[in-house]
């Protein structure tokens, strides 16, 4: 798919020296994971300001079995539909399903530079510890802002009250 990007990240010049990256490519690869579901203006900010930070995007889709481990209830949206959704924006490069509740896992497989989270995760027990292991990799972990007027808890409380969206 051929995607018009010119305005997210400057264009590498000639006179730039490549470097290989904790993935083994040549360019960085950045990797996004979420559950995505009820997908909202929350979840596109936090993928267009991931694609800003790196070449290469990579949103990694949480399966329904994540989702009910992390968050202990399933999503809204099946995992095959979430996977779709998120595959089709044209700031994502690629779209992979996440099986795993261990990011260590997730990143022996996918191999990525960076990873981007909510800054509502920033200092939690979980990331701080996760920082410390990525970094032995060689792999940063980069909090970008969190939208704090939705997200997908309130919608479902708000659908639940029978309130407008």
């Amino acid at each position: 798919m051929n995607r018009d990007l010119r305005g997210l990240r400057p264009p590498i010049t000639s006179g730039q020296v490549r470097r290989y990256h904790a993935s083994g490519r040549t360019e960085l690869v950045g990797y996004a994971p979420g559950a995505y579901d009820l997908f909202h203006i929350g979840h596109l900010n936090l993928l267009r300001r991931a694609r800003m930070e790196c070449d290469y995007l990579i949103a990694g889709v949480v399966s329904d079995e994540v989702a009910v481990a992390q968050k202990g209830r399933l999503p809204v949206v099946p995992q095959d539909e979430r996977l779709e959704i998120v595959a089709n924006l044209d700031v994502v490069d690629e779209a992979s399903m996440e099986w795993t509740t261990d990011k260590l896992a997730t990143w022996e497989r996918v191999r990525f530079d960076v990873i981007f989270k909510g800054s509502d995760w920033v200092g939690s027990t979980k990331w701080t510890a996760l920082e410390q292991q990525f970094a032995e990799r060689g792999v940063r972990v980069v909090y970008l802002p969190y939208t704090g007027h939705v997200s997908t808890t309130v919608l479902r409380t708000q659908q639940r009250e029978g309130k407008p969206t």
